[in-house]
């Protein structure tokens, strides 16, 4: 049997509090909380399960809900998200907002890569998952973006790696790679 709107309503009615409260107890969040129920209720479209009584219907609401959030502190335990603003403000000198500063000036396919790995905790095969590309590829991106963020600070001038081409820590990375292999 479909559920509709009406079934939806009905359930937020006679459960929304105690789904509300059990989520918000396992979560501390109101905005995360949200995002489970959300969730709840679009399993319980998706599935439309038949339920024998609505104490049956409201175990089962319970236990998807309690599921769903253990899924995402599991997720967000494993996946620790910075907020990258308030990492600025926690950097203990100007030395490290300048490293900031030329990560962010790097390429969206470098920079993507390294925030990923070392902000957001990824391994490469979740990267290439998430990105779409080969193991390989991320792979390649991460030994790029590292050499061209280390060639950036030790220059140690981030506002002229952004106007000037010449000092572009990647042109700069492919002209010592030619060097190497005398090309």
């Amino acid at each position: 049997m479909r559920k509709s709107e009406k079934d939806i309503e009905r359930i937020l009615r006679s459960h929304g509090s105690t789904l509300y409260r059990s989520a918000f107890l396992l979560l501390g969040n109101p905005h995360d909380v949200q995002d489970i129920l959300q969730e709840v209720l679009l399993r319980y479209l998706e599935k439309s399960p038949s339920f024998q009584s609505t104490e049956h219907e409201k175990a089962w609401l319970l236990r998807v809900t309690t599921n769903c959030c253990t899924d995402f502190l599991r997720f967000r335990k494993r996946h620790a998200c910075i907020d990258l603003e308030s990492l600025k403000e926690c950097l203990s000198g100007p030395e490290q907002e300048e490293q900031l500063e030329e990560l962010y000036s790097l390429p969206a396919k470098y920079k993507t890569v390294l925030m990923l790995h070392y902000f957001e905790g990824y391994s490469v095969s979740e990267m290439s998952q998430i990105l779409k590309i080969s193991n390989s590829a991320v792979k390649k991106r991460l030994q790029r973006g590292r050499e061209a963020l280390k060639i950036a600070l030790t220059d140690g001038k981030s506002s002229a790696l952004i106007t000037a081409h010449a000092k572009d820590p990647l042109a700069k990375l492919t002209n010592i790679k030619k060097e190497s292999y005398n090309l």
